[in-house]
């Protein structure tokens, strides 16, 4: 239910959202009366609340009062902390059969993608260069600047031109009140690129590789590894110590376990084993090089939407963002799943609360099991570490509304639609089945992304509330935004507004096919999201452990 001032969402609920700044003493449709102001994003109490009574939103426990709160007051930290209704391992018998939205109009619809021996279909086709070990990231930066100077030339780097500028000022000895304001606008010249089927050479840096424990080792190298076999890498230089725990050996395992067939170009240079650091980096840029013009043979061709896997994120949320962009990415998914594609859910934190509509869409008993291992295993470590579920919502989150845990995951989940849930992966598997996958990652905005993307999706839709410019290196990253106010104070990071549907502007279902042909367009190389352009290749694998 919504009055334009405020959003119910289900009929059980004991709070609203406020849809706008909302005075107190105004008197709502219904006859309520506030008895504060309500900021804009935040939740007031439809009812009188008791002292210990449970927080009804989307239909579900959000919270406990920890005082009596009055009808039309203000729910915040104060008065609310975590709280959650439990579980069951059992799938309710009487959950009815997913019905899939009509897709006929996406019957012939296709994208043009990279097609690898595996099947898969890349919506992007680049060069990786990577180290095993975080010993080898100024290496690795040699590499970036090195091959930059080249291939990018030409880019106008408008802080660097602000910068002379200002050094100009300086030597002059000119007064800082007298500098003007700072105006960067980004220009590139429009030179032909020297691989014209190449979207570009991405260089990953890390903190990993040595020390901590084998287990730490083995899993960054199946991270890398779901990055090296991924649809949209073409070939790869891996930069090697050789006497780090992240050994060589290792990663090709977890790549042959990946993808047995790979055949795509594959280069390591041990620099124990050089004669020389610039030995090393010289043969490795002439790998670079050597691999660019073997990929740039790659063209794009038509495949189906099956072949599209979705990676589902949220961050800087909002109190709008499980009421808007969530649900339009759900919307996304459940016709991406009726036309035989995939999707990513991750981020186990923010489903806490729940779990029992994760489990009642679960196909199987295994994994139904799965999950809640999973779930269980977490929230241990967080709460041996001194954390918990309850501690997941940021200072940002908490500003814009989103007070307990639980009310953020009631919105989060949402991204996933409600399709069935076909696997439950762990950190770093990959998804195999078409559907929708789970995958056990933090709720960290670029640790999730990472591995969402190491898993195999080949683009990733991302929604904030609060904005964001996280990125990564290989996937195309599609912002979209709860509120239209954000979608118009930052048009240079977010791509999409699903704010639209609170104004009555555009229907949630259209809002949902919008978003989806945009989705097609990224994956066809037609349009450059936000992310892409600005070089934002935000790359952090998870360390097993207690991060939120």
């Amino acid at each position: 239910m919504s009055a334009n001032r405020y959003y119910v969402d289900h009929p059980n609920d004991t709070v609203a959202i406020a849809l706008r700044d909302l005075p107190q003493g105004e008197t709502l449709d219904f006859g309520l009366e506030l008895v504060e102001r309500i900021p804009f994003k935040h939740k007031f109490a439809l009812r009188d609340l008791g002292r210990g009574q449970q927080v009804i939103m989307c239909g579900i426990p959000v919270g406990r009062t920890t005082s009596t709160v009055a009808a039309g007051a203000l729910l915040n930290t104060a008065n609310l902390v975590h709280d959650t209704a439990g579980y069951s391992q059992e799938r309710h018998s009487s959950i009815p059969r997913w019905i899939a939205p009509d897709v006929s109009a996406l019957k012939d619809k296709t994208f043009n993608g990279y097609h690898r021996e595996d099947g898969r279909v890349g919506t992007a086709n680049h060069w990786l260069v990577i180290p095993l070990v975080f010993c080898e990231n100024r290496n690795v930066e040699v590499l970036r600047e090195a091959v930059n100077s080249v291939l990018r030339p030409a880019r106008f780097n408008p802080y660097a031109h602000y910068a002379q500028t200002l050094a100009s000022l300086s030597r002059k000895r000119i007064p800082v009140e007298d500098w003007p304001d700072v105006c960067l606008q980004e220009t590139r010249e429009g030179e032909v690129p020297l691989f014209p089927n190449v979207d570009g050479v991405k260089f990953l840096t890390h903190a990993q590789g040595c020390g901590g424990t084998r287990q730490d080792a083995k899993t960054l190298c199946g991270l890398l590894a779901g990055y090296i076999s991924h649809p949209n890498v073409g070939g790869v230089t891996i930069l090697s110590l050789g006497c780090q725990n992240a050994e060589v050996k290792i990663l090709e395992d977890e790549l042959a376990e990946r993808c047995p067939e790979y055949n795509r170009p594959f280069s390591v240079f041990e620099q124990q084993r050089s004669t020389s650091e610039p030995q090393m980096i010289g043969s490795a840029l002439a790998s670079v090089f050597r691999g660019l013009n073997q990929i740039n043979e790659s063209e794009r061709k038509p495949a189906q939407l099956g072949k599209l896997v979705i990676g589902l994120e949220c961050g800087g949320s909002d109190g709008l963002s499980g009421v808007t962009a969530n649900p339009c990415l759900g919307r996304v998914v459940d016709r991406l799943v009726a036309v035989g594609g995939s999707a990513i859910l991750s981020e186990f934190p923010e489903l806490c609360g729940v779990e029992q509509d994760i489990i009642n869409r679960c196909v199987s008993d295994k994994l139904t099991n799965r999950f809640c291992s999973l779930m269980e295993r977490y929230a241990s470590v967080a709460n041996i570490a001194g954390s918990g579920f309850d501690m997941n919502p940021s200072p940002g989150n908490i500003s814009d509304g989103l007070i307990t845990d639980a009310m953020k995951s009631a919105g989060a989940a949402r991204k996933g639609g409600t399709s069935p849930v076909v696997d439950v992966l762990d950190y770093p598997e990959q998804a195999k089945v078409p559907g929708l996958s789970l995958l056990c990652t933090p709720g960290g905005d670029v640790e999730s992304t990472t591995a969402m993307v190491g898993a195999g999706a080949n683009v990733v839709l991302f929604t904030t509330g609060l904005g964001t410019p996280t990125g990564n290196p290989i996937a195309p990253t599609i912002k979209v935004s709860s509120n239209t106010e954000l979608f118009n104070r930052m048009p240079d990071l977010i791509d999409f507004d699903a704010g639209r549907s609170l104004s009555g502007e555009s229907d949630p279902d259209q809002l949902a096919e919008e978003l989806l042909s945009l989705t097609i367009d990224v994956a066809s190389g037609v349009h450059t999201p936000n992310a892409v352009r600005l070089d934002q290749n935000d790359f952090i694998p998870w360390k097993r452990g207690p991060s939120l």
